[in-house]
């Protein structure tokens, strides 16, 4: 089972904090998470799904999420896990809305992370972070520029 929800981009100003803290939009995370199209995969990813059958799968961008930090940080199932539990900068990008010390996912997770997002999806994102619409296009010509290479945000298996 699956049930998408539509929360768009949540600003890092809102994160939640329970310790009173706030993230930086200096972060990479935070500037990355601005440019994975995560919206625009997410019914396509959630068609793998049965609409009353299981137990409700991890959102879109949480897999995408995941496989993402992964690959960056060059870690395994179990770490890459362990530091999205620790790390509220990873929280942020994975699209949870507050920190929690608890992990949102077991490490055995990943295994159907991978599966589900093939390289044909995989692909198509790479595209559109690498070709980006033209009003993201326009916008770095106005002057504001990522301080993180879209060339730097492609994943791979």
């Amino acid at each position: 089972m699956y049930r998408q929800t539509h929360t768009g981009q949540l600003s890092f100003e809102n994160f939640y904090l329970p310790f009173g803290g706030k993230l930086s939009g200096e972060n990479r995370w935070v500037r990355l998470a601005e440019l994975v199209p995560w919206e625009t995969f997410e019914s396509e990813y959630a068609e793998q799904f049965s609409e009353g059958q299981g137990a409700p799968a991890k959102t879109f961008r949480i897999a995408l999420g995941a496989l993402i930090i992964k690959e960056k940080l060059g870690t395994s199932d179990e770490e890459t896990v362990e530091q999205i539990r620790e790390n509220p900068y990873l929280q942020y990008f994975l699209g949870l809305s507050e920190y929690s010390d608890k992990a949102p996912f077991e490490a055995s997770m990943m295994v159907h992370f991978r599966k589900r997002l093939n390289l044909e999806i995989v692909g198509r994102i790479n595209e559109r972070i690498v070709k980006p619409p033209k009003e993201l296009e326009q916008k770095e010509i106005e002057g504001k520029q990522n301080k993180i290479s879209r060339t730097d945000v492609i994943y791979q298996f």
